[in-house]
């Protein structure tokens, strides 16, 4: 469970070949991001494999919504990813972001960004036995229009940041490289993920490409070097 953090990492990295042991029931929470998953696997470095990279390439617009939530993917020549929330909490209120993700910007923009919640929402999930190993330093907390955690934020607009990781972490579960442009707006896991079923279910809606110098170069994780992680508290 919760594989969202480490599968951002490795598509974030450039891993598209990799095995991982849980020795547990869910991936660590660690700090609340992937900076932790990608600073391991840039640290390690990264083996070259004689295999060429194939990658999904978006055909046509493929669109998934529940109530007001929605999210789409359409064709681009790299991959781009643009988010929208909207909450009544001030501390983070309506935030939108759209991010080209080649030449290293997960791991400089997005990486570090933090799973958030509400402070009324972690009362109610101790209430019921969830989150016990929950605290201030592996997520931010925030409780009308001010953020508990210590430190405040990483970024002023670290939620939408954080959801955007979320959602590349999901988009990773296609198991290749995605060339296309991402969009959603207040999309959870469970929407991200029935849309990439909603673009398998037809062979139409996509194409498989062996990846050439030139998109290689637009990969994300291309060209990345450790120092380029941010600074975490």
């Amino acid at each position: 469970m919760t594989v969202e953090h480490v599968m951002a990492a490795l598509v974030g990295c450039g891993v598209h070949n990799a095995l991982i042991d849980v020795d547990g029931p869910e991936v660590p929470i660690l700090d609340g991001s992937a900076a932790p998953f990608v600073c391991a696997i840039l640290a390690n470095g990264l083996q070259q494999l004689a295999d060429p990279v194939i990658a999904l390439r978006v055909l046509r617009p493929v669109e998934v919504s529940r109530g007001t939530a929605w999210a789409r993917l359409t064709p681009h020549d790299g991959l781009q990813i643009e988010f929208g929330i909207e909450f009544e909490d001030a501390a983070i209120g309506v935030q939108k972001k759209v991010l080209t993700m080649s030449h290293g910007s997960f791991v400089r923009e997005l990486s570090n960004s933090r799973t958030f919640c509400r402070k009324s929402d972690v009362d109610q999930m101790r209430a019921n036995g969830f989150a016990l190993g929950g605290t201030l330093e592996n997520a931010v907390v925030v409780d009308g229009d001010k953020v508990l955690s210590p430190g405040g934020l990483r970024h002023a607009d670290e939620a939408v940041r954080h959801k955007m990781l979320d959602a590349l972490g999901d988009l990773g579960l296609a198991g290749r490289p995605i060339l296309g442009h991402y969009q959603g707006l207040k999309a959870g896991h469970a929407l991200t993920n029935e849309l990439l079923r909603r673009v398998f279910a037809d062979q139409a809606n996509y194409d498989l490409i062996e990846c050439n110098t030139e998109t290689t170069a637009l990969l994300l994780g291309t060209g990345v070097h450790w120092t380029e992680i941010p600074q975490v508290a």
